[in-house]
């Protein structure tokens, strides 16, 4: 290893060790051995195995339990402005080299760290970004990384018309940081002046509101499974549970179902899924309707049949390991009521969008449920979450939507 290098180091424990020789990109506060330096929260600090090893280069967070944010593990790299520009470039041009042009329009632009962006999210909305900074490292530098991002878009022919901070978080506590959301101003340019944009998704207009709707204003990582429900819907019946704003509804129904019920608990998450209905012309085809799906779907077992595609996308139940059983317990009733409402030959899509609830588990409940429902599952596709999202493998946390369509046999 070079002895010149001007960061604090960092000796870490052989699991944190071996954890980064696997590609995952966190050291934990347990993991730390011994400090060199003289480290500043915020900044870079080198990470060393016992023997003196490089590592790599990340950023610490004095106040977090993941203590440092690897950026590189490359001991030549100069982590000056030209480093963030080529990896912003790096990420820009995967999106462009994996999607389609016109899926460009409204995408994910940076994922964290699976574009080695340590806590950073960015989300296109046509001409308005939408940005989450979570981790004290990344809120050093975004003044010098959110403008160049704009021009990198810009100089490819995207109109950026504002950037838009989506810092109400909770996580940006644990990271010592405080919680708000506003317009993050760009040098020299006016504030837009509103934060509503008309995007377009597989051919659907949606309205989004960066400011106020959930996350960074709309969910992105479903875009290839809503146009896969689309396909299936042709001449269906479809049951649309847990619909927010009405995504795989209108997809449906965009794709030629004979006829849409859009159920979420949420008053304005239905009235927004009516309007965008009303926006693409397919209210006639798409009936919204405010309700718990817990308490509809075993109402629904004592009416006449009449759906014959269910679509279940419910919010994730677990966001830690210790209510992951509680999870699996929620997947599987909602699994289980489906599949009892389904006639014969009847179609299902079914997801979760938690990591902790992972992969193995999730078909685990499927298989219990398909049991305990007296049905049998033929799997037309296993699908994830679009690649604008990408899983970087050994980062177990980057996977995490776990998506699947059936027909029930």
């Amino acid at each position: 290893m070079k002895t010149d290098r001007p960061f604090p180091r960092f000796t870490v424990t052989p699991k944190a060790e071996a954890a980064i020789l696997r590609g995952h990109p966190w050291v934990y506060d347990a993991e730390v051995l011994s400090v060199e330096g003289a480290p500043e929260n915020g900044k870079l600090v080198d990470i060393v195995s016992k023997k003196g090893r490089y590592l790599g280069t990340g950023f610490l967070s004095e106040q977090s339990k993941i203590r440092v944010r690897l950026i590189s593990r490359n001991a030549n790299d100069r982590f000056d402005e030209a480093f963030w520009q080529r990896k912003l470039r790096w990420a820009w041009d995967y999106r462009k080299s994996v999607m389609e042009e016109a899926d460009l329009d409204c995408c994910r632009v940076i994922f964290g760290e699976a574009d080695a962006f340590p806590g950073l999210t960015v989300d296109k909305f046509h001409d308005l970004l939408s940005v989450q900074v979570l981790s004290v490292g990344m809120e050093g530098i975004k003044d010098m990384l959110l403008p160049a991002l704009v021009d990198i878009l810009r100089e490819d022919g995207h109109a950026i018309r504002g950037v838009f901070e989506r810092n109400d978080v909770a996580l940006r506590d644990k990271e010592g940081l405080p919680q708000y959301k506003g317009w993050f101003p760009l040098p020299g340019e006016e504030t837009p002046d509103s934060p509503v944009v008309e995007i377009t998704e597989n051919g659907i207009k949606y309205l989004v509101d960066v400011e106020n709707g959930q996350k960074t204003g709309f969910f992105l990582d479903q875009k290839y499974n809503r146009r896969a429900v689309g396909r299936l819907a042709k001449g269906k019946t479809v049951l649309d549970c847990f619909t927010h704003t009405g995504s795989f509804a209108l997809n449906a129904a965009m794709g030629g179902a004979k006829h849409v019920t859009a159920v979420d608990v949420s008053e304005s998450a239905v009235e927004m899924a009516r309007a965008n209905a009303e926006c693409n012309g397919l209210s006639d085809v798409v009936d919204c309707v405010a309700a718990n799906v817990f308490d509809l779907l075993p109402q629904l077992e004592k009416e006449p049949p009449k759906y014959d595609f269910i679509i279940l996308d419910p919010p994730a139940f677990t966001k830690s390991r210790k209510t992951v059983a509680n999870a699996i317990t929620g997947y599987k009733e909602i699994n289980y009521r489906a599949m009892k409402l389904l006639p014969r030959g009847g179609y299902l899509a079914t997801c979760s969008c938690s990591h902790f609830a992972t992969e193995e588990k999730f078909v685990a409940m499927l298989h219990d449920a398909a049991r305990d429902a007296g049905v049998q599952l033929r799997q037309i596709e296993a699908r994830q979450q679009s690649c604008d999202h990408p899983i970087l493998w050994g980062v177990e946390e980057t996977n995490y939507l776990k998506f699947y369509l059936f027909q029930v046999v």
